[in-house]
């Protein structure tokens, strides 16, 4: 297999996983933010204590927009760069290093959501969320997703922070 056929299917499998990820938003985060918010009732919370401190497991317009954007760029650098196009080599320079960043940054919080959100929780020092147990409330959610969606979004992230150095390596070939 070549180095651009190598590039093209990490590509297009970061395409997929930007897809998936926001499909299982959009079609149970409603489900998985009442689960949660239930769990927080459940241990004598009100629900409104997620809202109100910005935790939503339910996929925005805003994000499924953005997703399907990144996924559909990904696809196209894929098959630019299957077909050799020099426009692939030159968009993927440009694609590959935001969305690594983007992958360091912004994805350690879908995998490691429990000690995110209580990191944020003891930052804040807000003491209406003063024995929450995160690690309960966030497994509530997860269980109204699809049973494939941590392997999903795992997936995104290695895709995107260890796939990106792969292409970029690649490219370099």
């Amino acid at each position: 297999m070549t180095a651009l056929a190598v590039v093209s299917v990490v590509q297009s499998l970061l395409a997929v996983t930007f897809w998936l990820v926001p499909i299982a938003g959009a079609r149970r985060g409603t489900a998985a933010q009442r689960a949660a918010e239930a769990e927080v009732v459940r241990q004598g919370f009100l629900a409104s204590v997620l809202a109100g401190r910005g935790i939503d497991f339910s996929a925005s317009a805003a994000s499924l927009v953005l997703a399907a954007s990144i996924g559909l760029a990904f696809a196209a650098l894929g098959a630019l760069n299957l077909a050799g196009a020099d426009l692939g080599r030159t968009l993927s320079w440009v694609a590959q290093p935001v969305i690594l960043v983007l992958g360091l940054i912004v994805m350690p919080g879908e995998i490691w959501t429990t000690r995110y959100v209580e990191a944020g929780f003891r930052k804040s020092g807000d003491p209406a969320v003063r024995g929450l147990d995160v690690g309960s409330m966030v497994e509530a959610a997860r269980r109204a997703y699809p049973a494939w969606l941590p392997l999903a979004v795992v997936a995104r992230f290695a895709l995107a922070t260890a796939g990106s150095v792969l292409v970029m390596v690649l490219l370099l070939v």
